[in-house]
């Protein structure tokens, strides 16, 4: 028997290292985001109604896809409600890029697509290790997980293909700590639509932008947790822990300089029970 289970992923943030290293603001985001939400099989139907839902508590938004960036906060907040309550695990791993700036290999970092598939290989490490653990614990059976992206605008996800390709044929010279369940997912079930194709897309949009608001600083040097914490009971846990399942700082929090906000929201996943 083999449960089946579907991702999907979105990004919050950007790339870019450019201008990091000054103190004044730029266009460059300090934290780059890549997350998912995950639904049993069975439940995908139910998906596209649970954006409905959504949008009929904004009669006068005259779009028919969901943006967190096109939301106001009222709105935010009663999407984070809303979605709160569906059965969905979210999985976000996020990264300082400031603190990729003294890292040994920052000039890697900094090659197009290097860190998306980096973030990436995290997050498939946790949504296949807890799609497997979901489906033994509660049918003794095996998971097969299909994961399907939002495409974004210069991302080769036939590189990306290729670099999953490559690690599931043990071909890395160092063996990560960690490694991708291949029981779970095989690299050609790994799909990329565009945002307003699917609603699971808009969906992991509006989770892996609340979890990167959290972590953010806006123009003025605060963070707004706010639609985070709401959606926290839904993120992905091992023993009773969120953090580092459902939510992953990459390098670890302990090589961050972090702000009273951005510990205060870390803490408060870690407790979370």
């Amino acid at each position: 028997m083999t449960i089946e289970y579907i991702a999907y992923v979105d990004e919050a943030g950007d790339e870019g290292f450019g201008k990091l290293g000054k103190d004044e603001p730029t266009a460059q985001s300090r934290w780059f985001a890549i997350g998912a939400v995950v639904v049993q099989k069975s439940f995908d139907r139910e998906v596209p109604g649970w954006k409905t839902e959504v949008l009929e508590h904004f009669p006068k938004k005259k779009s028919l896809d969901l943006h967190f960036r096109e939301l106001k906060h009222d709105q935010r907040v009663q999407a984070c409600i809303l979605l709160s309550q569906k059965p969905i695990g979210a999985c976000v791993v996020c990264s300082n890029k400031i603190t990729l700036l003294e890292h040994p290999k920052k000039d890697i970092f900094k090659q197009r697509q290097h860190l998306y598939n980096y973030l990436t290989r995290f997050l498939l490490e946790r949504l296949t290790a807890a799609c497997q653990r979901k489906a033994w614990l509660e049918h003794r059976a095996e998971a097969h997980l299909k994961v399907v992206f939002s495409r974004r605008r210069g991302t080769d996800y036939h590189a990306m293909r290729r670099y999953l390709e490559f690690m599931r044929d043990g071909k890395e010279v160092v063996r990560p700590v960690r490694s991708i369940d291949w029981n779970v997912l095989d690299p050609s079930d790994i799909l990329v639509e565009n945002h307003s194709k699917r609603a699971g897309l808009q969906i992991a949009d509006i989770f892996t932008s609340a979890i990167w608001h959290a972590l953010e600083p806006n123009s003025f040097g605060f963070c707004e947790a706010r639609y985070a914490r709401l959606l926290v009971p839904r993120l992905l846990r091992s023993q009773g822990q969120r953090y580092g399942t459902g939510l992953t700082i990459v390098p670890s929090k302990d090589n961050h300089i972090l702000t009273a906000e951005q510990h205060e929201f870390i803490d408060y996943v870690k407790a979370y029970r």
